[in-house]
């Protein structure tokens, strides 16, 4: 049986697998109080990126490190339901709008990391324009020289922005933002193909795909080569009743 705390701010940290992820009534809440403490990394977590993480040490100590996981995936709800802890799945690409605007409102300084270039032109200009009174402190793509990372880093560190958006891809945004957040002000979160979505280059599912959590089809129709990905999605859920 997988083991559940109760953390003082109504937060229980509870495990999938193994795999920490936090329950709570209200997720954009539990961000903001985090931020309000000095901040913080918040990651996402989904079937997938469970079962990844039982594979790769460097993702499980990321995740278990990060002062809030979030249960972004239909396989991660329905794995706590199994242990009568209840959940509402909250999509990662929403809490990171949400988030974008209430900064918005409350100027805090913005910083966007990873994507292609061509994505980061883009969000560098259309969501001050979508999101009145953004302040983008620092907007950077991922496709950069390993030569060029140590700079970006330091200016992170000089600027120390409110909140930042990392879409480098699962692993990496989980292991890089471990350590460049390290003492760092600020909300940090991985946010996986996010900046796709807003510049317009990927769709969202549907709102019925969903009501009806097959997200991950509609990822699977729009990019086939993830069909060895997906295998591990039976391979949770197998685990999870195995383990009862």
């Amino acid at each position: 049986m997988d083991s559940v705390s109760t953390a003082p701010d109504d937060r229980r940290r509870c495990q999938v697998l193994g795999v920490p992820v936090d329950a709570c009534r209200d997720v954009c809440a539990a961000a903001l109080g985090l931020h309000a403490r000095g901040g913080g990394r918040i990651v996402t977590l989904n079937a997938e990126m469970t079962m990844s993480a039982r594979a790769d040490a460097a993702l499980g100590q990321a995740i278990g490190t990060a002062e809030l996981v979030i249960p972004d995936g239909a396989g991660v709800v329905w794995a706590l339901g199994r242990q009568k802890i209840r959940v509402v799945k909250t999509a990662g690409i929403e809490l990171a709008w949400t988030l974008l605007e209430y900064a918005a409102v409350h100027r805090w300084r913005v910083a966007l990391v990873g994507a292609s270039p061509e994505v980061m032109a883009t969000l560098s200009a259309v969501l001050p324009q979508r999101i009145r009174g953004l302040t983008l402190a620092l907007a950077v793509d991922g496709y950069q020289a390993p030569e060029a990372w140590p700079g970006i880093e330091d200016q992170l560190k000089a600027l120390k922005p409110d909140l930042v958006l990392v879409a480098l891809g699962v692993p990496r945004q989980e292991t890089w933002s471990e350590r460049v957040a390290s003492g760092q002000p600020g909300l940090w979160m991985g946010v996986g193909g996010s900046f796709d979505v807003w510049a317009g280059v990927k769709k969202r599912a549907p709102g019925w795909m969903c009501r009806m959590q097959v997200e991950w089809l509609f990822r699977l129709i729009q990019e086939p080569s993830r069909w060895r990905r997906m295998l591990s999605l039976p391979a949770f859920a197998l685990k999870v009743i195995r383990l009862g």
